[in-house]
């Protein structure tokens, strides 16, 4: 198995945190997000570990065995900074795609590993207490996200008209097999030739777009539901939140970071 870990964006949202580093060396807790994404990886077995930095990615430097540097961080988003990364997708190993600024309980790993061959994605069904402490409308920020009955991902990553369209949240996590992780790039760059995502617009998809992508080409993409054990830190808001709910030793109701402590 080796893990991709998407560390390239600057984080604006989490300013002045991010003034100086990057988004997954803001502190949570006592330790930055990616300290603690990489003691779970390691406790698992996985240190063949590749970082795709870009804003102040010198900060990156020595914390994994390779570190890729997506020199077009400030104009691209994830997709793009993922297929820097393109030659580590060689089919030789599994492929675990983590984003960085997100913390998770080893129990999430153990569950998103565990799933079938293809491509399977994390899915918090807990998410909706996790968002009403973070937010007044979880409506407003949710995404869509429908599974067949077999767990068969349908949909992902659209504005929701309402919680129906909702059967839990996307984690950040994905797990891709051996086999199928040297045929995303060929799907990447015919996603260009669609009108939606020509231009500047391939470079900026999000990854739940491609991710929607492989769901309508049929793809085998599957949902792999976890019952929380998961925060995702996107906003200086969303860090006070989980600084109090800690302060009030409540926020083991929603990720236990003992669990990541040295």
């Amino acid at each position: 198995m080796r893990a991709i870990i998407l560390a390239a964006g600057q984080g604006t949202r989490l300013a002045p945190h991010t003034d100086d580093r990057p988004k997954c060396l803001v502190e949570l807790a006592g330790q930055t997000m990616l300290a603690r994404q990489l003691a779970v990886l390691t406790a698992a077995g996985i240190d063949d570990i590749v970082l795709v930095g870009g804003y102040r990615a010198d900060q990156l430097a020595g914390l994994s065995p390779d570190l890729v540097v997506n020199k077009d961080f400030a104009s691209t988003n994830m997709v793009h900074s993922l297929f820097c990364a393109r030659a580590f997708m060689d089919g030789g190993d599994d492929i675990l795609i983590a984003y960085s600024d997100i913390v998770y309980e080893a129990r999430v790993l153990q569950a998103l590993l565990a799933g079938p061959d293809g491509v399977c994605v994390a899915v918090n069904t807990a998410w909706r207490a996790l968002w009403q402490a973070r937010m007044d409308d979880p409506l407003a920020d949710a995404e869509s996200l429908r599974m067949a009955p077999d767990g068969g991902l349908l949909e992902i990553g659209q504005k929701a008209a309402d919680y129906g369209e909702i059967e839990g949240q996307y984690m950040g996590l994905i797990k891709v097999s051996a086999a199928r992780a040297p045929l995303l790039l060929g799907v990447y760059e015919d996603m260009a030739s669609l009108q939606r995502y020509s231009g500047a617009a391939h470079g900026n998809m999000y990854l739940t777009d491609f991710l929607q992508r492989l769901c309508d080409l049929d793809w085998p993409i599957h949902g792999v539901t976890v019952d929380g054990g998961w925060l995702e830190v996107d906003s200086v808001e969303d860090l006070a939140v989980y600084h109090d709910l800690a302060a009030r030793g409540e926020l083991g109701r929603f990720c236990k970071l003992d669990h990541f402590r040295e």
